[in-house]
């Protein structure tokens, strides 16, 4: 199943990044829209495509594309204006919910395509509720004026910077902010390896934690010092693990929240003890690597 993993394709990998980042040193107010404008117009395109294609990659993009957006600011949060970056991130947050919408179907869809899944005569209406949700995607984003609102922000966020009287080195100012991502990453890990394991909420942390890290390694790798190989692959395997379990226990509550609308469309009730069974499954190898930390 292709989750949020933070995989980038050719052209994102390298137009994410300042254009000369083994020259002279640039600062990170400098480098900030070299990283920002691409990732702008990725997302612009992308719910663009959703217009006119129903596919879940063109949702999936969308989506990615929007959540390094919010990782992006969280980086460059000490730069900027406590209270504008807070309201940007938001934003994205909200435009990257409406894209999920419709991707949260994708993968209970998905889910229960297996043999064992037990959801063969209720696919027809996952379907049809799959079909409801990205009308209402396409409303919501086409509603937005995504365009208009993310180039507002990156003219924003890139006017304050280039008029910022302080200048701090960009791979000085990346460490730093990969090193509070590795901080935040080992607590929430040390918080969910003490927790219940019923208390999904500190596993949620943990993946979030690790796929804010992901993106900002993606970010900032090629100017900092020494190699990351070994934090991006334990990062890999956290996303890996802790976005399977994720798939489960969101595929599991959509499919509560519209157990009423499915009824009579097939044994949800078997479906669901499916669901339960996999997300425990999930849940104890997700544990385990909590436990190699």
């Amino acid at each position: 199943m292709k989750r949020d993993s933070g995989k980038m394709d050719k052209q994102s990998a390298t137009g994410d990044r300042p254009a000369n980042p083994a020259g002279t040193a640039p600062s990170a107010q400098a480098a900030f829209t070299s990283y920002a404008a691409p990732l702008v117009g990725h997302a612009v395109e992308f719910a663009s495509a959703v217009r006119v294609d129903a596919s879940p990659e063109a949702l999936h993009k969308l989506r990615v594309s929007l959540r390094r957006l919010r990782s992006l600011w969280w980086a460059f949060a000490p730069l900027l204006e406590k209270d504008e970056s807070i309201r940007q991130r938001a934003l994205f947050k909200y435009l990257a919910t409406a894209a999920g919408k419709t991707r949260d179907w994708d993968i209970l869809i998905e889910l229960l395509s297996q043999e064992d899944s037990g959801a063969h005569d209720i696919t027809p209406k996952l379907q049809e509720a799959r079909g409801s949700a990205l009308a209402v995607s396409r409303e919501t984003l086409s509603n937005a004026d995504v365009k208009h609102l993310l180039r507002e922000a990156l003219a924003g966020a890139s006017k304050e910077l280039n008029t910022a009287h302080e200048r701090m080195p960009l791979r000085k100012f990346a460490a730093r902010r990969v090193d509070a991502a590795k901080r935040s990453l080992k607590k929430r890990m040390k918080r969910a390896n003490r927790a219940r394991r019923s208390d999904y909420t500190a596993f949620h942390d943990v993946r979030k934690a690790g796929k804010k890290l992901r993106y900002l390694l993606d970010f900032f790798e090629p100017v900092l010092k020494g190699s990351c190989k070994s934090t991006a692959r334990r990062v890999k395997r956290i996303q890996k693990r802790f976005g399977a379990l994720n798939d489960v226990v969101a595929s599991e509550g959509l499919l509560r929240e519209h157990a009423a609308s499915l009824a009579g469309s097939g044994d949800a009730g078997v479906t669901l003890d499916w669901l339960g069974k996999e997300r425990k499954r999930r849940m104890r190898t997700a544990a385990a690597l909590l436990r190699k930390r």
